[in-house]
């Protein structure tokens, strides 16, 4: 079975998945605002400049949104080298290397899961330039909306590291990483649900309070 016959007998499971995204950004903007004013004000300290860094990334359907992250390197790093981050990036500031680590760079995206561009889980939005790379197959990722986490965040949360040790870091990620992320993908996509989101938010927190 294809991944749009099962998200078709699965429309009950997707609207309440996007009803339970609705309640739990809304909810989390209004108790973490302080953190949020914390983390600006830091990364201003830091390194003078936005404090949000916006990039185009491919979205459901194919649409391109722009996501949401707490600022962690130095502003127009995109100007400044690849489009992949590795470990030990100069581009990286003080401030981010931390807000990496914690991955509270992250939180900032709960402002797209509130305006319905991403869940709170669901595939890592890529870039345009990646997706293009896309077999038709691995194009089934953009029929769900994409999220913060998933099976293939928390397996490679140290893909940074694993780039760093690379002799070409965007072949690797593009010939070996991207596709066995989108593998993982496809396994949450087949068995998408409220359920299947609450238990890898709790593995994501898990894993991030390991590190």
């Amino acid at each position: 079975m294809d991944i749009a016959s099962v998200l078709e007998r699965r429309r009950g499971r997707l609207a309440a998945k996007r009803a339970m995204d609705i309640v739990l950004s809304a909810g989390a903007l209004c108790v973490l605002w302080p953190v949020f004013l914390l983390l600006a004000a830091a990364i201003v300290a830091d390194d003078p400049g936005p404090v949000f860094y916006r990039q185009v990334r491919i979205g459901r359907g194919g649409k391109p949104f722009r996501i949401y992250k707490f600022r962690s390197m130095v502003v127009d790093a995109d100007k400044k080298g690849l489009p992949i981050t590795v470990g030990g990036d100069s581009r990286i500031t003080r401030v981010g290397a931390f807000l990496r680590r914690t991955k509270l760079d992250e939180l900032a995206q709960i402002l797209n899961v509130l305006a319905g561009q991403m869940s709170f889980v669901g595939p890592r939005p890529e870039v345009p330039r990646y997706v293009e790379r896309y077999t038709p197959y691995q194009r089934q990722v953009l029929l769900v909306r994409p999220g913060i986490t998933d099976y293939a965040s928390i397996a490679y949360r140290r893909e940074n590291d694993m780039l760093a040790g690379a002799a070409d870091p965007e072949r690797m990620y593009v010939e070996e990483i991207m596709p066995a992320k989108i593998e993982l993908n496809m396994k949450y996509i087949r068995e998408i649900s409220p359920a299947a989101d609450i238990r890898l938010i709790f593995r994501t927190i898990a894993a991030v309070a390991k590190d």
